[in-house]
């Protein structure tokens, strides 16, 4: 993989609100909520990376800011070698063939008035207005059965199938224009853990199959690790750890990603009741007001003074494993 062509580098991307509090006047000065805070990662052809930690960390606006769904304050989006953070609309919008979007809700992200023939052709009759009627019909009902879902289903509409059904929906949407990266915001956590399995080896056959590129977003660590090839922890906003699945899991140097590995339930009963679980003390401090240093020192285990006064970066400490903290695990 270290060979492979990097088709996105993200380089300290910043994304702020501004928000005012509840109940201020209108000359009230907003406050600055720091939703990311200059996260890089580089995402190499063929690749999955998954983006984990709590709700609220900021990993659904990283996406969006990537795409530029929202505005950034700062950093850089480089795809294929150029940098496209902040692109007006007319050139941005060529960009989005080749980066796709997979959203959370499968059935809240379909337009109920239209067949999912409809839904899935809309992407080819936007970016693709020279295919005639039947060469999208075609193209439509080969990518639904590349997604498990019958050819004659194309007049239906998206009330008349499942939850997991609506997510095939959604993935054959995103597949059907042929893009180089997909952007998967939880895209099983609404769904059945049965479901889930089927959504990610789905994803996974898709993946090899077309050499393609993801960003695989979720709350659950396992799920990640399962899909991913690295993984990317986030915390308030800030890259806290990154590493392949196995090692991260295996052995992690964040006291976050501990704690977030300890709370995943082992599929053994036995070894389920016997075993200590840690859980993560306190509530996640607000984006609004960060902790100063460390974001994570409020809740940390092994927080001492310098976590108070200076900020850790992320940084390498074993191979491609890179963490930020001043006392990582050994």
């Amino acid at each position: 993989m270290s060979s492979a062509e990097t088709l996105l580098s993200v380089d300290q991307l910043k994304v702020y609100f501004n928000v005012k509090p509840e109940g201020a006047m209108l000359w009230t000065k907003p406050l600055r909520l720091k939703a990311v805070d200059g996260v890089s990662f580089d995402l190499k052809k063929g690749e999955t990376l998954g983006i984990v930690g709590e709700s609220g960390c900021g990993k659904s606006t990283l996406a969006r800011a990537i795409i530029s769904m929202v505005p950034s304050e700062s950093g850089r989006v480089v795809w294929f070698g150029k940098d496209i953070l902040g692109l007006p609309v007319d050139r941005m919008r060529p960009l989005r063939r080749e980066i796709q979007m997979i959203f959370q809700d499968p059935l809240a992200s379909l337009d109920p008035r239209m067949t999912i023939g409809e839904i899935i052709a809309e992407p080819l009759k936007t970016h693709l207005r020279d295919l005639k009627p039947r060469e999208i019909k075609a193209r439509v009902q080969a990518m639904m059965e590349k997604v498990g879902l019958l050819p004659n289903q194309i007049n239906r509409y998206p009330h008349e199938f499942s939850g997991g059904q609506c997510q095939r929906i959604g993935i054959a949407r995103a597949l059907v224009l042929e893009p180089k990266l997909i952007i998967c915001d939880e895209p099983v956590s609404a769904l059945d853990v049965s479901i889930q399995a089927q959504v990610i080896n789905l994803l996974t056959r898709l993946q090899k199959d077309l050499g393609i590129s993801l960003i695989f977003i979720a709350h659950d660590l396992s799920v990640v690790k399962h899909i991913s090839d690295r993984v990317l922890v986030l915390y308030l906003g800030n890259a806290v750890e990154m590493s392949n699945g196995d090692e991260l899991y295996m052995h992690p140097r964040h006291p976050y990603t501990q704690l977030l590995i300890s709370a995943v339930p082992i599929p053994d009963p036995e070894v389920e009741r016997n075993r200590e679980v840690e859980l993560i003390k306190g509530e996640l401090p607000s984006p609004i007001n960060p902790p100063s240093g460390c974001v994570f020192r409020t809740r940390c285990p092994r927080v001492q003074d310098i976590c108070s006064k200076e900020k850790p970066v992320l940084r390498a400490i074993e191979g491609t494993h890179e963490v930020a903290c001043h006392f990582p695990l050994d």
